[in-house]
């Protein structure tokens, strides 16, 4: 990821997001910025090695705020967006859920976390396999008053399948199928088709709704 000076960037014109993902930078960008005209998005991770902070919220709005508030004390900055999102099955009333990540342990670890989803629900027939991915985006502007923050949620339907297919995407990507694309993996979906039904597109919309 390329760096960028953060002393070459206007504090006032600018939105620091939460992220090393350049991806995920652009996809906000195309979203946001028709109602935050001016504004230039800056991914985390060109502005320098910063360190995670610990997300021990309780939900996947509790995480997000957890982000960029850290974000904004890291680069002193005064605008931020981050996301949090994960899995949420029926047949597990709602698990992984915020601990969809590091759901087997070690975070990050998809083929482990896959592996353990289709344990869990090896005696669940298709029809009570329903699942659904959700994102919470919240953008945090601070001032000499105070802070001020707007959000957006977002979801994506679908289903638990039997086996993993494909080879886009990331984390459940290979095992769920979204309602919107019968006969499609989350995995098999070229990123636009993805882009174009995700919870991340659905939060985004409602978070610039509020903009």
């Amino acid at each position: 990821m390329a760096h960028v000076d953060i002393n070459e960037l206007d504090p006032a014109h600018t939105v620091v997001v939460a992220t090393g993902n350049a991806h995920k930078v652009t996809e906000i960008e195309a979203i946001i910025t028709p109602v935050m005209e001016g504004v230039r998005f800056v991914a985390l991770g060109e502005l320098g090695d910063y360190p995670d902070p610990v997300e021990d919220g309780e939900t996947f709005h509790d995480n997000a705020l957890i982000k960029a508030r850290a974000a904004l004390d890291a680069t002193g900055l005064v605008m931020a967006v981050a996301d949090d999102s994960g899995l949420c099955v029926d047949a597990l009333d709602g698990a992984p859920g915020i601990h969809s990540a590091r759901w087997a342990g070690e975070h990050g670890n998809d083929g482990a976390n896959n592996e353990k989803l289709l344990r869990e629900l090896a005696d669940v027939p298709p029809e009570g396999r329903g699942a659904h991915f959700h994102s919470s985006i919240v953008l945090v502007e601070r001032d000499e008053d105070g802070e001020e923050v707007l959000s957006g949620e977002g979801d994506c339907l679908g289903s638990i399948g039997f086996a993993p297919v494909g080879t886009n995407g990331f984390g459940y990507d290979p095992l769920f199928h979204p309602d919107d694309t019968p006969g499609k993996a989350m995995a098999e979906l070229l990123p636009a088709e993805k882009n174009a039904i995700s919870h991340r597109f659905h939060a985004l919309q409602d978070l610039a709704a509020k903009l």
